[in-house]
């Protein structure tokens, strides 16, 4: 860890304290402000939909001007998309909450290069530990998001709206970090230069493919259940303090295996630390379907986060192995765009299903993203099997 490893580390922390916040709050919020109950967690979609819509945005402005300033231009729409935000919830203005947490999406897709930038910022040798060293620092959201939430909530005489504007507040002083992180100088390339092969080239690879699915399922399992944490355990009875308990353990288990699954992939490989983590969502599924008490939700939950954690660091690390570095930028956006429109169906069918089928129909309804997951790590491990 260097420093600016460790500065990017707090600023993946503060992305994830507004990631959690938002996932603990937009449901709730979003039910008490819809016209019907299924429309709960259109602002959990909005900022998903958001992201994925900005994902070719963010890689051109990565190409232009570099990491630190579309990093810091991402940090400034988080605050702005927060304040406004906040204003949506003083005015009980459903639709305006939505599209705030639309535009926060720029944002989303700015943070989920961090993890790339990590590999950066090391020599070539120590990338994977960086990547997931980085998405350690999530750990800090993990404590700070669901605990912000349940203590701001009340902050202001309109409900969460104190959330929101403290979101703002993570918001400048991640900023104030990201500032004092040093990148790698930025060449642009200049006017008709190639960039490289063709985006379709570069995702018919299978390697790239199989990364792309993993990171994609795993977020959008991870996504299901979690986006439908609080309104389940709303309808079980339990308070949002459980809630907010259950979402900390969970986003714990996301990136507390951080400071050591760059170890167990050098020694292990991408593919069987992969196939590690779908194995976990399996048993977070089997350990959700057994009841609705606060500690099966806590511990599914949990294994949900590690399960993640595994999928999702072992896909980007294996997608670095697929492109060219000065295919970084269209690759790097395509993964995402791939994660955000999946998080994007997955947001909106969690609070649908659960506010009509419930819980135990939503967990049923997850194996069937998490079995291709497996059956696209078998398949890749077999073909290089072949080819050896």
């Amino acid at each position: 860890m260097n420093r600016n490893l460790w500065l990017l580390a707090l600023c993946q922390g503060l992305f994830l304290t507004n990631n959690v916040a938002f996932i603990a709050i937009n449901g709730l919020v979003g039910l008490s402000l819809a016209p019907f109950a299924w429309m709960a967690t259109l602002p959990v979609m909005g900022y998903v939909v958001g992201g994925a819509l900005s994902t070719p945005l963010v890689a051109r402005t990565q190409a232009r001007f570099g990491r630190r300033t579309s990093f810091q231009i991402g940090l400034a729409v988080a605050f702005a998309s927060a304040c406004a935000a906040a204003w949506a919830v003083a005015d009980k203005n459903f639709w305006l909450l939505v599209a705030a947490t639309v535009v926060a999406g720029y944002y989303s897709a700015n943070g989920q290069l961090y993890r790339f930038a990590a590999a950066e910022l090391v020599p070539v040798p120590q990338r994977e530990r960086a990547v997931s060293l980085v998405l350690a620092g999530g750990l800090l959201g993990a404590i700070a998001g669901p605990n912000l939430a349940a203590r701001s909530r009340s902050l202001l005489d309109v409900p969460f709206a104190g959330a929101y504007v403290v979101l703002a507040g993570v918001a400048l002083l991640a900023m104030v970090l990201m500032a004092c992180v040093r990148f790698p100088p930025h060449v642009s390339a200049p006017a008709g230069a190639g960039g490289g092969r063709p985006l379709s080239e570069i995702m018919r690879q299978p390697v790239f493919a199989v990364a792309c699915i993993s990171a994609a399922l795993g977020y959008g399992v991870m996504n299901l259940l979690m986006a439908a944490t609080p309104l389940a355990m709303q309808q079980c009875g339990l308070s949002f303090d459980d809630a907010a308990l259950v979402l900390e353990w969970h986003v714990i288990g996301m990136f507390a295996p951080g400071f050591f699954t760059g170890g167990w992939i050098k020694r292990f490989g991408a593919l069987p630390v992969m196939g590690v983590g779908v194995a976990l969502n399996l048993a977070c599924i089997a350990v959700a379907l057994t009841g609705v008490e606060l500690h099966q939700f806590g511990i599914a939950l949990f294994l949900l986060g590690v399960g993640w954690n595994l999928l999702f660091t072992g896909s980007t690390t294996l997608s670095m192995g697929a492109y060219r570095p000065e295919e970084k930028d269209r690759a790097q956006a395509a993964i995402n765009f791939c994660v955000f429109a999946v998080m994007a169906f997955t947001s909106f069918a969690s609070g649908a299903l659960v506010s009509t089928q419930g819980w135990a129909v939503l967990n049923w309804g997850s194996l069937l993203p998490v079995g291709l997951t497996a059956m696209a790590l078998v398949w890749l491990a077999a073909r290089d099997t072949a080819l050896r």
